[in-house]
């Protein structure tokens, strides 16, 4: 048997199955296939699925073998044993193979800036990091089913599955960490009005403190930094009767940050638990998510008593009605500029940029 050294071990060319060495014990005796499974007390069909390595030479089989041909039980064992290794070690190198291929397409640079995985050119240990960081045996079952309704950049851009699924598992661990209070619908429901006031204070304020709000109500909340082709804003994932709650903070814009958190609570409140899956289409749940955030943020009442009683292109008007019901003037803009009631031009100081610190806290 040809072998080939790979990293200091020597992997066999092929898989060599026990069945080639009875088939010369058959001929040496002039025994043909059905006259020694009739000597064996098996069928023929069973035969050959043995000499086909097909099935395996058991125990009871191997001491057939040695009172019709010999030469001994732990002989028949040895080179079962030694058949199926073999098989096994080139599946892996094939697995391998395939698993190398995978790897390029993963954002590895980019995952282990972050530390979510660990720093290294060497491609098989990319693999071996990754196959843990996913927890996979290979890295072919990256591509499960998660629970997941997310939103994503309404763009024409290249979506990578792979992306997305790394930045889903990143969530998913994070959010395992994080020890929450038994999953509470209506007590989140009911921390709607809190959450609004909040969207008026800074981030170093009003993230602890929502990052809190929810973990009472059953919601680890946490940010994770933003893949490259994943166009995530935020993403819901259940794991037994835990929500976990991730945002990117893409865009950086106030009222995007608040409009995917908002977005995402829609889904907590009023969509039940699914298996894991990945949508990448506006479909009706996602719809349904968008409305209703936009109410829990402005009530349709206000927003139309504002747009048919004020002048709605008027900065200090938007800023006035903003405070009078409470929520940040970001808010009002961001929804006036969805529908298209002012240009993306105007009031661009109303939307502020900003930052929340991802460290290991969040």
């Amino acid at each position: 048997m040809e072998n080939k050294k790979d990293n200091n071990k020597f992997m066999p060319a092929i898989a060599i199955p026990p069945g080639d060495t009875i088939r010369e014990n058959m001929e040496y005796l002039g025994m043909n296939q059905e006259e020694l499974a009739a000597r064996l007390g098996i069928t023929p069909k069973h035969l050959s699925n043995v000499l086909n390595g097909n099935a395996p030479i058991t125990y009871e089989t191997a001491l057939r073998l040695e009172t019709v041909i010999g030469p001994s039980a732990e002989f028949w064992m040895k080179l079962e044993t030694q058949y199926q290794l073999d098989k096994s070690r080139i599946e892996k190198e094939e697995e391998l193979a395939l698993d190398l291929d995978i790897v390029k397409k993963i954002p590895y640079n980019k995952m282990s800036k972050f530390g979510w995985v660990e720093e290294t050119t060497d491609k098989k240990q990319r693999v071996t990091n990754c196959r843990e960081f996913f927890g996979v045996a290979n890295l072919s079952l990256i591509q499960t089913s998660y629970n997941v309704m997310f939103r994503k950049q309404k763009l024409r851009n290249e979506i990578s599955d792979l992306s997305v699924l790394a930045w889903l598992r990143r969530a998913e661990l994070k959010g395992q960490s994080i020890e929450v209070e038994e999953f509470n619908k209506n007590k989140l429901k009911n921390l709607i009005p809190t959450f609004r006031k909040l969207t008026l204070s800074e981030p170093s304020e009003f993230y602890p403190e929502i990052k809190e709000l929810c973990a009472k109500c059953g919601v680890a909340l946490m940010l994770v930094q933003d893949l490259p082709k994943t166009y995530i804003f935020g993403a819901t994932i259940w794991r037994n009767n835990k929500a976990i709650l991730a945002l990117s903070v893409r865009g950086k814009r106030a009222d995007i940050f608040w409009f995917t958190f908002f977005h995402e609570l829609a889904h907590l409140i009023n969509h039940s638990k699914k298996e894991f899956h990945i949508n990448y289409e506006n479909d009706d749940s996602e719809n349904e998510a968008d409305k209703m955030a936009s109410d829990y943020l402005i009530p349709n009442k206000l927003y139309n008593e504002f747009i048919s009683e004020c002048n709605y292109k008027n900065k200090s008007s938007i800023i006035k009605y903003s405070h009078e019901i409470g929520i940040a003037p970001c808010i009002l803009v961001g929804r006036l500029l969805h529908d298209r009631l002012i240009d993306y031009k105007m009031y661009s100081d109303l939307r502020p940029s900003f930052e929340i610190v991802s460290n290991k806290s969040n």
